[in-house]
């Protein structure tokens, strides 16, 4: 009866924690930037449609729906997340307060489709005083922000690559095609960082120096180190760049 009873209690505290990581997912915002990514997708795709022939733009698609599917990234990201993060409870309690949700409020509305449409040519010039510019400085090298950004740029470049790969396999088989993209993961990261200062003063623009200095609080603290490690390692693991669409395949069929 003892041994029956502490396996109940195992699988309570099991499933609660789990319950902690799938609302950590929701309530930091990654359900909503999944969303946002699968509507930069749509557009990337379309990109492609007038230049591309027909048999090449459709398994451009089939290709990139197929490793972007939501449910998927959901279930890699989350996993991600519960292999990297030991203790998600310091993290959800931050984007549960009233600071952590105007920040992900506001990380979200700036990657909205009509956000980034109307900001296709480069963002606004932010004025900032010395104090607002040093607090923004050390955000941008608390948080993963740049590489971030760089894994999303090579997920929606792998789009072609992809399809490349499957139409012409003799030239970009055997993985060739991710490792070409992994390759240029370097030059977008610093290609970011030369105006991630003044992307941040934009997407932060709500955010008081008050604000912005607890949120810094958080990012430089252990609680907010693990997560945001964590949550770079969520990220990489929801797009899968660099890993070959038969692995993908395989994923899902193990599912």
């Amino acid at each position: 009866m003892r041994a029956l009873l502490a396996f109940a209690l195992l699988a309570i505290s099991f499933v609660s924690h789990a319950d902690v990581y799938e609302e950590l997912y929701e309530t930091a915002g990654w359900a909503d930037q999944r969303a946002n990514f699968s509507d930069a997708l749509s557009a990337a795709q379309q990109r492609y449609k007038d230049s591309l022939p027909p048999a090449v733009f459709q398994a451009l698609v089939d290709n990139s729906n197929q490793r972007f599917a939501s449910q998927a990234m959901d279930q890699r990201a989350q996993q991600a997340l519960r292999s990297h993060l030991p203790e998600p409870q310091p993290a959800l309690q931050f984007f549960q307060s009233p600071l952590g949700r105007k920040i992900v409020a506001a990380e979200v509305q700036a990657a909205r489709r009509e956000q980034l449409a109307q900001h296709v040519n480069g963002l606004p010039r932010m004025d900032a005083d010395s104090n607002r510019q040093l607090l923004i400085r050390h955000l941008t090298q608390a948080i993963p922000a740049s590489a971030a950004g760089a894994e999303v740029s090579l997920a929606l470049a792998g789009v072609a690559a992809d399809s490349l790969s499957q139409m012409l396999p003799g030239i970009l088989g055997g993985g060739q095609a991710q490792t070409l993209l992994n390759s240029q993961r370097e030059r977008l990261v610093q290609q970011i960082e030369g105006d991630l200062d003044n992307t941040l003063l934009y997407i932060y623009r709500s955010l008081s120096d008050a604000e912005l200095e607890k949120y810094l609080q958080f990012a430089q603290s252990e609680a907010g180190k693990a997560y945001y490690q964590a949550a770079l390692q969520a990220l990489r693991a929801g797009l899968a760049v660099g890993v070959d669409n038969s692995a993908i395949q395989a994923q899902r069929q193990d599912q």
